[in-house]
């Protein structure tokens, strides 16, 4: 009996655990996608810099909540299920956009946590790899309405890379330097 508890605790420990990288982003990251990250703070902070000076005053609200709330370990915390998602892209043709709510969710296939963007226009799939105890890569693939996802490595058009940051009890987002299109910087927040 003290055999199976064990057990079944040791399942539940690692099912829980955060997917940690052994080196296999190394082999999968992009050269393109290595540069983004590599030039991450300065477009970042470009980009912070537009959309403060040009958003609207509710917009920029949100940006602040967002960009102000101290990183917290994952270490703790299961991301898998159901999530409540939206975007936020600063520095394109218009200079702050807060989009509406969306459906995500994410999956832990036994090599790590998976996530999917399940509606709304623009959607992503991906996966995470451990940076720090405070911060994730993600490595996704980027598609319109319900298009097929290409793997990530597949091409600029759809690859995707960014910093996954846990913010709360029930809230994270990621942070993508330099996307495809229509930004310079986009933000995928988070809330159960």
């Amino acid at each position: 009996m003290k055999k199976t508890l064990l057990a079944i605790a040791a399942t539940l420990s690692i099912a829980t655990a955060p997917a940690f990288a052994t080196g296999e982003i190394e082999s999968l990251i992009t050269d393109a996608d290595r540069e983004r990250l590599a030039n991450f703070d300065t477009t970042k902070s470009e980009a912070v810099e537009i959309a403060k000076a040009e958003g609207s005053e509710a917009d920029v609200a949100t940006l602040d909540t967002i960009l102000s709330a101290e990183a917290i370990p994952f270490s703790d915390f299961d991301m898998t299920g159901d999530w409540q998602c939206r975007t936020i892209k600063l520095a394109g043709p218009v200079e702050l956009v807060v989009y509406g709510w969306f459906r995500c969710r994410v999956t832990d296939d036994g090599s790590g946590w998976r996530l999917q963007k399940l509606s709304g226009s623009q959607r992503t799939t991906g996966r995470f790899f451990t940076e720090s105890d405070t911060r994730l890569t993600y490595l996704g693939a980027g598609t319109v309405n319900d298009d097929a996802a290409p793997a990530y490595g597949a091409g600029p058009n759809s690859d995707q890379a960014g910093y996954a940051i846990r913010t709360g009890e029930s809230e994270w987002h990621i942070e993508f330097p330099a996307p495809r299109y229509e930004s310079k910087f986009n933000i995928l927040q988070f809330r159960r």
